[in-house]
């Protein structure tokens, strides 16, 4: 096998006028700013994951389809809301952190389920219902990024009030 062997030629000197210079920087491209990361480095063609299209909709993650329960009661236990959960459908995983200090449940947990359908279900028919004397919030993981429109947009926007008028002297 040939070796190879770069050699850098350090006395050659590149003589360049202000004109060259001037060129040069116009040529190169600006680089700077959080735009830069999305036009240059996702420019490339990406495998997607399984989901809808639409800003907001449920996204699949790596291992399924993943839902987030809050305002559970801290007393549940993890068979309390297994029990609770599998009625929607066969749970993958369920994930729920416990408080180092007290051992009881810090009101929230993840739930993974293998089908769409099963976590569909379990949003749609275990969001606001009872459980323990709580009302159960339960919302997807992993949702579609973009642009939702906002609550400002939504309503009428105000003008907003300029300075207060200052107290008139009387001399």
């Amino acid at each position: 096998m040939d070796e190879i062997v770069i050699t850098r030629d350090r006395d050659v000197e590149m003589e360049m006028t202000d004109d060259d210079i001037d060129k040069l920087k116009k040529s190169a491209a600006k680089r700077k700013g959080r735009g830069v990361a999305r036009s240059e480095m996702l420019s490339g063609n990406f495998d997607e994951l399984e989901g809808d299209a639409r800003v907001g909709a449920p996204q699949k993650s790596i291992e399924g389809w993943i839902i987030f329960v809050s305002n559970v009661h801290i007393e549940a236990t993890e068979a309390d809301i297994f029990d609770k959960f599998s009625e929607y459908g066969d749970i993958k995983n369920l994930h729920a952190n416990l408080d180092r200090r007290t051992g009881y449940l810090k009101g929230y947990v993840c739930i993974e389920y293998e089908q769409h359908s099963e976590a569909r279900a379990a949003v749609e028919q275990a969001n606001e219902e009872d459980f323990l004397g709580q009302k159960l919030k339960v919302h997807w993981a992993f949702v579609r990024p973009g642009k939702k429109e906002s609550a400002g947009k939504m309503k009428e926007r105000r003008p907003r009030r300029g300075r207060s008028p200052s107290p008139e002297t009387s001399n």
